[in-house]
């Protein structure tokens, strides 16, 4: 996209407030950063007492989450709403990396529960039509996008809760397992599991890494080859996830789950999750350029492209 001078003027005094933690964001285009500068500016203290944020993705008035911050406990929780189904744009991307900044930076803060404010869905996964006929260049925005996501959560300071109100595959799945604990709604109809290969597509090394991290090797891959989706009970069995509860006790037991790592010295708990799972994030901070590249080369090849194409029109079908 061409910007004016003035446009581009702008960019660049935005750049120049974020602070070095969140440099990556540069690498977003001048009009997505614009974008971002009503919430960049007095960031520090933007969650100083009780309060709801509102995240809006460009300039429009549809919000994709809250975060509710209780100063009292020292809780957020980050309800993701991006209808219909949570699915993970590069705007919703980054929204959601944003958020979790934001909160990292404020010392009141030592966890967070993440939930969906969608009936019966957590996260569809990573959203299909930002992967199909796109530019190699949106593609690569794309996925440094996921990848900052997951850089995010899963190196947090925080205590990360995943609240899975919902069905959780592929994207979503992964969003939940960079949590510390994950609790699910106990009801059948829910699944969750990386089920990239029923799409024609390969889950990366780093997704690859954090489900073994999560349920172990063999049971990983199995999962993977086949693109399992588990019900509640299976995933609980597997430790995809670690209780499940009634869901209208989603948000409360996740809530009172932090109370047991809250007694734990944060420091200690810090450097002992660093400890865990430095190796996992070092490997794809050495890679993170080639495995962009990687994803590129491969979400474009026509046979992939091929597929995504059939796996849409199959979705439109069920809709109809």
């Amino acid at each position: 996209m061409n910007l004016s001078y003035t446009a581009w003027g702008k960019f660049e005094a935005v750049r120049a407030e974020i602070p070095n933690n969140l440099r990556t964001l540069c690498k977003l285009s001048p009009a997505r950063l614009l974008s971002f500068a009503g919430h960049s500016r007095g960031r520090r203290g933007h969650f100083a007492r009780p309060c709801t944020v509102v995240a809006q993705r460009n300039f429009s008035s549809a919000s994709t989450m809250t975060v509710d911050l209780d100063s009292s406990t020292g809780i957020a929780v980050m309800k993701l709403h991006s209808p219909p189904v949570n699915s993970l744009s590069l705007d919703f991307l980054t929204e959601i990396a944003i958020s979790l900044e934001k909160l990292e930076m404020n010392k009141g803060c030592r966890g967070v529960v993440v939930t969906s404010a969608l009936p019966k869905i957590f996260s569809a996964g990573l959203d299909i039509l930002e992967m199909y006929g796109k530019s190699p260049e949106r593609c690569g925005e794309f996925w440094r996008a996921v990848q900052e996501m997951w850089l995010k959560f899963y190196s947090s300071r925080l205590v990360t809760v995943a609240a899975i109100n919902g069905s959780s595959p592929a994207g979503g799945c992964l969003l939940s397992m960079t949590c510390d604990y994950r609790i699910m709604a106990d009801n059948p109809r829910y699944s969750i599991g990386l089920n990239e290969t029923q799409l024609g597509i390969v889950a990366p090394f780093w997704f690859k890494d954090t489900m073994v991290n999560t349920v172990g090797h063999r049971t990983a891959e199995i999962a993977l080859q086949l693109g399992l989706l588990y019900s509640p009970q299976d995933a609980l069995k597997i430790g995809m996830v670690d209780e499940l509860v009634p869901e209208e006790k989603l948000v409360s037991t996740a809530t009172e789950a932090m109370a047991r790592w809250f007694a734990i010295p944060d420091h200690a708990r810090q450097i002992t999750k660093s400890a865990m799972r430095k190796p996992t994030i070092d490997k794809l901070l050495s890679a993170r350029e080639t495995d962009i590249s990687n994803f590129v080369s491969f979400i474009t090849k026509d046979s992939i492209q091929k597929s995504l194409k059939l796996y849409l029109e199959n979705l439109r079908k069920k809709k109809a």
